[in-house]
């Protein structure tokens, strides 16, 4: 009970509030040209993954989100390599992997020259099983498979 209805869950336990999730709402009324290829590709659930765009989780909203794999996609444009956009996007990015959340980044230039291979690309990412140390050996070492 967070009262008042000011904050949701949003995948994984995590909890946004209100503000990100009406922020995420007004971005997905305004996608990019590249994102909405990129999104035309996701919807159609290559390898059976289900995909969100404008994903609200915690404070920040991701740009594509594949809750199975818990994978964040990010579309990255030049403004993300000006000013503190590589510091925030740091920060960021760590704060996903605290959550479980691994996070893959796409030049917007290779969504406009490769969908294809991107959208490849994006499959064989969420295909691998993201291994995090505090959870335990990977799957495969539990069952003594692999030695």
């Amino acid at each position: 009970m967070h009262g008042e209805g000011d904050r949701t869950q949003c995948g994984g336990g995590v909890v946004a509030p209100r503000a990100t999730i009406e922020r995420a709402r007004g971005l997905r009324r305004r996608m990019t040209l590249l994102e909405v290829r990129l999104w035309v590709m996701l919807r159609m659930r290559p390898d059976g993954l289900r995909f969100r765009r404008r994903h609200p989780l915690g404070r920040y909203v991701l740009d594509f989100y594949c809750p199975q794999a818990r994978l964040a996609i990010e579309v990255d444009g030049m403004a993300h390599e000006w000013g503190d956009g590589p510091a925030h996007e740091a920060v960021r990015d760590a704060w996903l992997a605290g959550q479980g959340i691994a996070t893959l980044r796409i030049p917007a230039s290779d969504v406009l020259k490769e969908p294809e291979a991107v959208l490849r690309l994006i499959v064989e990412r969420c295909a691998r099983p993201l291994h995090r140390p505090a959870d335990g050996p990977p799957p495969r070492a539990r069952h003594g498979e692999g030695e």
